[in-house]
């Protein structure tokens, strides 16, 4: 009886991760060999573990900014995009009412993304445009959950993110690419949203059923490893130096010139 009593007050706790259904089979029929609760629990468990690390996932990159105070190598277009698939994937679920467990991670990522885009844009040299940036940031936050936008807008937006995503992250790759080297990147960062978007896939199929969700974060998968091995192969190698410095040099050896031939 008191295991019992004791059992009834974790109940509620319990419901959170399993169904009622689930809680049937478990604790009162004491089948523990269901194979569809077992799948259902793993992604619950999953999901709330992918919320927890979030909170951390890109405040390496954040703090890597603050200690350089500097975000070089750091690409803004792909950073706005970045911001604009998880602003537009947390509106959707939020309004389609999906399981705080299958998509809870995007508010903490935007809201960390939302700061890389500000310091990005602070430490190259405009303060006002991080000051806009945020207010508007703001404002499209709350058009979008607020109930201003109709649900068949955000799908739309949802099937946009695809496209965004790609071309977002990409855009980094191109500028890695470019510059033989990741820069100010996070490894820790990249590799946690590589990891993320991984598990995501399964707590998608599993607690969502939206074939839209679970094919964006496929897609986000296939984009993340690009960044997560292009880090491990520029690995401690530094952006190169801007061809402003390259063409100082120029002009100084020109000026030497100019004098050396008044000297003739």
């Amino acid at each position: 009886m008191e295991n019992f009593l004791q059992l009834e007050n974790l109940k509620p706790y319990l419901l959170h991760v399993l169904s009622t259904e689930c809680y049937d089979k478990y604790f009162i029929e004491k089948d523990f060999a269901d194979v569809e609760c077992g799948k259902a629990v793993l992604s619950k468990c999953l999901g709330f573990a992918i919320i927890a690390g979030s909170i951390l996932v890109k405040i390496p990159q954040i703090l890597k900014i603050l200690n350089s105070k500097s975000a070089e190598g750091i690409n803004i277009f792909s950073v706005l995009l970045d911001l604009a698939a998880i602003t537009f994937n947390m509106s959707y679920s939020f309004v389609s009412k999906f399981p705080f467990s299958s998509w809870g991670d995007n508010t903490s990522l935007a809201a960390q993304t939302a700061i890389i885009a500000i310091l990005v844009y602070y430490y190259g040299g405009s303060a006002l445009k991080s000051i806009i940036f945020t207010v508007l940031y703001g404002g499209i936050c709350y058009a979008l959950m607020g109930g201003l936008t109709p649900i068949e807008y955000l799908w739309a937006a949802q099937c946009c993110n695809i496209p965004i995503l790609l071309v977002g992250k990409l855009s980094q790759a191109y500028t890695n690419f470019k510059n033989k080297s990741t820069g100010q990147l996070s490894a820790a960062t990249c590799f946690m949203l590589l990891a993320g978007s991984l598990a995501r896939v399964f707590t998608s199929v599993q607690e969502t059923g939206d074939n839209l969700v679970v094919l964006l974060y496929s897609v986000s998968s296939l984009a993340n490893g690009i960044i997560a091995s292009q880090i491990l192969l520029y690995w401690n190698k530094k952006v190169p130096k801007q061809k402003k410095q390259a063409t100082k040099t120029q002009q100084k050896g020109g000026k030497t010139k100019g004098k050396s031939k008044k000297v003739d």
